[in-house]
């Protein structure tokens, strides 16, 4: 007779999370680490009464401030660990529930796994209309959980105890699953959260998931070589896949040995370091003007590990060799079929390793002239140079900031950014040099991430530096989570680049006909044009962190940020460095376009001309 355990739903689930392991390449990880959670009527009794009561049970509570700042701190926590291990997260039924969805998108947009465990209405639905319930009146089964599916890889409601055991070995499947993971959403209607169970024993042993290498078809990998040996000036862009399969040494070998030069995207940056020889920088929008040059110029474009989002791509116009062909390496199959591209569907190291070493055998070298990529990286360099020495002592520009911590940073410190013009700035002009210390959202570009999944980063590498780069309009989307780090006594650094408002928007709207932009600075609002163009307003970010026990630096100039920098490496609890830059002291595109939704009819023919000028690029060089 099979042996049963008597537990609640909730007890059941957090006893089977315990028990999930991982192994990748013959090592083991326990799967899942802890639990981010704020506990409201629809989680407390459930999920809350499981963390605080049960014996054994090995998964630590971490007391966010946000919910959706939990999520993010959960999804930059898995991206650091090379989705090798998680945390879950769980909230209260509406509001609570609905604050993490916007974190399910980031970790689903990013491919990045995380579990979701919002509280649900009664699933008896005898007290309804509860506090905070969303009543549909044409289907009383609709909940305020069931936005959760738009940005979800799986979502399942768990109407009874006994469903539980299906819903989360499914869970399971696809919180590991390289190709197809990222947010996953188990909806606990509150009632049956506390509901017992006779749970087979059984259900509770350690259960090990294997993610072994995918490996491509050797048709695939044929047909790559054939393609890839018609072609003289191949490019490789390399995404966030070659980290997660920890590519680097193959991507490197296949470069330097073929002689094929390699852009990375915001996710792939620093898979190779800086200075690599055959490393030509960010391509795409964000990007430097070696890999865009390129890009341009290849007749052949390697894509490995990249999702070639619009910025990556110029919107499908990076690319202007007419004879040019894509070749793609992904695990996920939706992935690898963008741009017709000729697929390779297997994992990024293994595919590199049997790619090179068949194009070797072929005696394959592209035909790029050393010399000519060469002038291109010198000529770079000496424009990163120009930037991190512009403005003056007193005068901050952004690059010139972003140029001292990029030579204050050890190697192994970790930058955290998501949004605003920080990542366009880092992405051309940081020069990585350690493993992982490049932590870049921005599949999602989701303003606050930063402060949040700074945390998450120090809770990966709790022995590194970690310094999150926010502006201050994503300090003030979300900082809660600076309180936490400093409750639970882990470090991180917040440098706040106040420039005054949403700059890289003010940008964007002025490159389209708006002459001074719109909306998008902190200003005061004038009485006689009732717009907000007065002065601006004077924000003391210092003093907002202070009052959370950070302690704090304010610069404004860089002798002042050097010194800010060099006493907050000593500090023992979270620090905040208050930097005044210049509005729009950001850099600019370089050899690249963004396609944005420029209006066709406007009272203001700058507005109109902008359009005109848009479309013409996008007819000409759309693929």
């Amino acid at each position: 007779m099979t042996k049963t355990i008597r537990l609640t739903m909730a007890q059941a689930l957090l006893k089977f999370l315990d028990a999930q392991y991982l192994i990748v390449d013959g090592q083991e990880y326990k799967f899942v680490q802890g639990v981010f959670g704020i506990f409201g009527h629809g989680n407390l009794l459930g999920i809350g009464e499981a963390l605080e009561n049960m014996r054994g049970l090995t998964l630590p509570f971490y007391q966010g401030k946000n919910e959706q700042a939990i999520v993010h701190a959960a999804t930059a926590f898995a991206k650091q660990k090379n989705r090798r291990q998680i945390f879950a997260c769980t909230s209260s039924i509406g509001p609570g529930a609905l604050n993490m969805v916007t974190g399910a998108g980031t970790a689903t947009v990013n491919r990045i796994p995380v579990l979701l465990l919002p509280g649900d209405t009664f699933a008896d639905r005898q007290p309804d209309p509860v506090l905070q319930q969303v009543e549909m009146p044409q289907n009383h089964g609709i909940t305020a959980n069931d936005a959760f599916k738009a940005v979800s890889k799986y979502w399942d409601r768990i109407q009874r105890p006994e469903q539980l055991m299906t819903a989360v070995v499914h869970a399971m499947r696809v919180l590991t699953d390289p190709a197809e993971t990222g947010a996953v959403t188990l909806a606990l209607p509150q009632d049956v959260q506390g509901e017992a169970y006779d749970y087979p024993e059984d259900f509770f042993r350690k259960r090990v998931h294997y993610q072994d290498r995918r490996q491509p078809a050797a048709d695939a990998i044929h047909r790559a070589v054939e393609l890839i040996s018609s072609k003289k000036k191949p490019l490789i862009i390399s995404g966030g896949g070659t980290q997660y399969s920890e590519a680097g040494e193959s991507l490197a070998a296949l470069a330097a040995n073929l002689g094929i030069p390699v852009g990375t995207t915001q996710a792939g940056k620093g898979i190779l370091p800086w200075d690599h020889r055959w490393n030509m920088g960010g391509i795409g929008g964000t990007g430097a003007r070696p890999a865009n040059v390129l890009a341009k110029e290849a007749d052949l474009i390697l894509a490995v590990g990249t999702r070639l989002q619009d910025f990556t791509t110029a919107s499908k116009t990076q690319f202007q060799n007419p004879d040019v062909d894509f070749v793609s390496i992904n695990v996920n199959t939706m992935d690898a079929m963008k741009l017709d591209a000729l697929q390779i569907v297997g994992d990024a190291k293994e595919s590199l390793l049997q790619l090179h070493e068949q194009l070797q055998q072929a005696g394959y070298a592209a035909a790029w002239e050393r010399g000519y990529l060469d002038s291109l990286q010198e000529e770079w360099e000496q424009e990163v140079d120009r930037l991190y020495n512009s403005g003056s002592s007193t005068e901050l520009t952004q690059p010139a900031v972003v140029g001292v911590l990029n030579e204050f940073l050890a190697d192994d410190d970790v930058i955290v950014c998501a949004s605003g013009s920080l990542p366009g700035d880092l992405q051309r002009l940081w020069r990585t040099r350690g493993r992982k210390s490049y932590h870049l959202e921005y599949g999602f570009s989701c303003m606050g991430y930063e402060i949040p999944a700074a945390l998450g980063v120090k809770l990966a590498e709790p022995k590194q530096e970690v310094y999150a780069l926010v502006g201050d309009g994503g300090y003030l989307m979300m900082h809660s989570e600076l309180l936490t780090s400093v409750q639970e006594g882990y470090k991180i650094n917040v440098i706040v680049f106040d420039n005054s408002g949403f700059q890289c928007i003010q940008s964007l709207q002025r490159g389209h006909g708006s002459p001074e932009g719109f909306g998008n600075e902190f200003r005061s609002r004038e009485a006689d044009t009732q717009r907000l163009t007065g002065r601006y307003l004077p924000i003391d970010f210092a003093g907002m962190a202070g009052s959370f026990g950070t302690k704090t630096y304010r610069a404004h100039t860089l002798d002042e940020f050097r010194d800010a920098l060099l006493n907050s490496r000593r500090d023992q609890t979270s620090t905040l460095i208050d930097v005044k830059v210049m509005p729009g002291s950001h850099t600019d595109g370089y050899d690249s376009w963004w396609r944005v939704g420029t209006a066709q009819v406007s009272d203001n023919p700058q507005v109109v001309q902008a359009y005109a000028e848009d479309q013409a690029y996008f007819e000409k060089y759309h693929r």
